[in-house]
């Protein structure tokens, strides 16, 4: 029987063997993604100086109030254009993925999909 820790744990795994080969610079912060079952979270992150560009969620004031839950892909949706536009503003267009470790489907491909659209490379 597979438990839900052990999901996290190979989840985990998947992350740092990922993280070992991508890295945020200032030219190309790093877009780093966390889902729970409740919210998504996006942030850039520029690893070489240590400090997070721009961040956006299912919980900014901005998208609480528009969307009902935050575990959807609609949701997730709304974070990437979010985060783009934040993004854009930093004067960021450039960006390396980090998917978390999470499978490329779902919440994450809406919100990689809705940065794209809003202006973001990678």
């Amino acid at each position: 029987m597979i438990t839900k820790g052990d999901k996290n744990k190979a989840r985990l795994k998947r992350h740092l063997r990922v993280r070992k080969k991508i890295s945020g610079t200032t030219q190309r912060p790093r877009l780093s993604v966390y889902r729970s079952s409740k919210h998504i979270y996006a942030q850039l992150i520029d690893d070489v100086q240590g400090v997070t560009v721009a961040a956006a969620s299912t919980q900014d004031k901005e998208l609480a109030g528009k969307i009902g839950n935050g575990g959807s892909v609609e949701a997730a949706r709304q974070v990437g254009e979010l985060i783009a536009q934040r993004a854009k503003a930093k004067g960021c267009e450039k960006i390396v993925f980090d998917r978390g470790g999470y499978l490329y489907h779902g919440r994450i491909q809406a919100l990689a999909e809705a940065a794209r659209e809003a202006g973001l490379e990678f």
